[in-house]
């Protein structure tokens, strides 16, 4: 691919993703856009369940899997090295768009609540889980997550070299910051529904399991230092008192770009 092809394809990728994220926002806040997470009860249960948890473990398969590195060795073979984070990028906005377009609300609520200001409080932590993950996207670095540095540096003829190791601000209190923003957004609604809650479940379930193959790579690459950082920094749930260690700020498998 020529340069200019390579970097527009990047940033067309990268433009889908954040439009995607902002849609991701609103339906399951259940705010701004036509049809949300929790919209009235659109088939039966039995359906729904059966069509949701696919749409689960397509996200799940799709996001795991491709961010692997036996994968990317494979799949570099025939996508050009320098497109290959933004055509993940591009296949996670894809299983997501599906997710929006085939999720069946079934209705259902197993908890409602009422109090105004605590469900403003409600509200809050799942803005705080939001704001998690985009900040500490830009703690690892945003560009590289999302395929923009690979594609601008091909475009200026410069070789691609790996993010370095380091640990900054919540990571240095837990290991998967970027993955605990995503668990407050799936988890803090006012109203939770019998689908949001499968929604929740099978997300942190996929969280759970993509952690173990993710720290595994890790690390594979980075070796003792890594290990280290693992022993003494909790997964999590922050351990305030914990001495801050050398480690790699790398998140290969979160949901919208990231690992």
């Amino acid at each position: 691919m020529k340069r200019w092809g390579v970097l527009c394809y990047g940033v067309a990728c990268y433009a889908v993703f954040f439009g995607v994220f902002l849609y991701l926002a609103g339906f399951l806040g259940n705010f701004l856009v036509p049809r949300t997470m929790d919209s009235p009860a659109a088939g039966s249960v039995g359906l729904g369940l059966l069509v949701n948890l696919g749409l689960i473990a397509l996200f799940g398969i799709q996001h795991s899997v491709m961010a692997r590195p036996t994968f990317k060795r494979w799949w570099t073979q025939f996508v050009p090295k320098p497109i290959e984070r933004s055509t993940y990028v591009m296949a996670t906005n894809v299983a997501l768009i599906l997710m929006f377009c085939f999720w069946q609300p079934t209705g259902m609520i197993l908890w409602d609540v009422e109090s105004p200001v605590l469900r403003g409080v409600v509200h809050a932590i799942f803005a705080l889980g939001f704001l998690t993950v985009l900040v500490t996207t830009f703690l690892i670095n945003h560009f590289d997550l999302f395929g923009l540095r690979q594609v601008w540096l091909y475009f200026r003829g410069r070789e691609y070299q790996p993010i370095r190791f380091r640990n900054p601000g919540p990571y240095r209190f837990v290991r998967h910051p970027l993955y605990v923003g995503w668990l407050l957004a799936f988890w803090a609604t006012p109203t939770m529904s019998l689908m949001h809650f499968v929604f929740a479940a099978g997300m942190t379930g996929y969280i759970l399991i993509a952690i173990v193959f993710e720290e595994r790579n890790l690390a594979e690459e980075h070796g003792e230092a890594y290990e280290q950082y693992r022993r003494t920094t909790p997964m999590l749930i922050p351990r305030f008192s914990t001495a801050a260690t050398p480690s790699t700020a790398s998140e290969a498998s979160a949901p919208t770009g990231s690992a």
